[in-house]
């Protein structure tokens, strides 16, 4: 999968994404559901789980930066 068919996809935060952590969403690609390793896109972002993201960055293979999709 390259860089421009991960960016912009949404998923759903499973572990906590924030500063010191290395949090995890998990985003429907290649027709299935596949979990990623996430860091926040703003460096002292806070994501918990639940929370509908977006990818804005992929870094090959398991990696995204996420950041929130809606505003709370």
């Amino acid at each position: 999968m390259d860089d421009a068919s991960m960016v912009g996809l949404m998923g759903r935060v499973t572990g906590t994404v924030g500063p010191g952590l290395v949090g995890e969403v998990i985003v429907r690609v290649r027709g299935g559901a596949e979990h990623f390793l996430a860091y926040p896109a703003v460096a002292r972002e806070r994501i918990e789980r639940g929370t509908v993201v977006m990818v804005v960055e992929y870094l090959a293979p398991r990696t995204v930066y996420v950041s929130a999709a809606y505003d709370s």
